[in-house]
């Protein structure tokens, strides 16, 4: 599968962006798929995912109430409604995609064989 993120973008402290990454492929729905991030300087992250189509959300702690993840799997697209952005989520962010993810590896960036290219958030204060 082929991933494509966009949305990124430049905003102010309190503002919201969604971000978008569409798949290629068969199967969407049989994917688990998540949101990675990583800052300048600093490992990248976790930030949501599901482990399969239907399964529950899972959130970093610094996003929970804040970051909403949605699968449209008509559209083979994976969302990330981020509002209320601060400064510290200022980051590339990266879509990926495994159809072999269990639920104990979902925050695992390693156990993810397809990633996208990385959309760029910016947050200024």
């Amino acid at each position: 599968v082929q991933l494509q993120a966009s949305g990124g973008g430049l905003v102010q402290a309190g503002d919201s962006l969604r971000l978008s990454c569409a798949a290629s492929g068969r199967a969407f729905s049989t994917y688990a798929l998540a949101w990675f991030r990583q800052a300048p300087g600093k490992e990248r992250e976790f930030v949501a995912g599901f482990s399969r189509s239907g399964g529950r959300a899972a959130y970093e702690e610094s996003v929970k109430n804040r970051f909403t993840i949605s699968r449209d799997n008509a559209k083979n697209t994976v969302y990330l409604q981020m509002n209320s952005l601060k400064p510290e989520d200022t980051a590339v962010y990266y879509c990926a995609a495994d159809r072999s993810i269990i639920l104990s590896e979902l925050r695992n960036y390693a156990a993810y064989d397809f990633w996208g290219q990385g959309t760029e958030v910016t947050v200024s204060s």
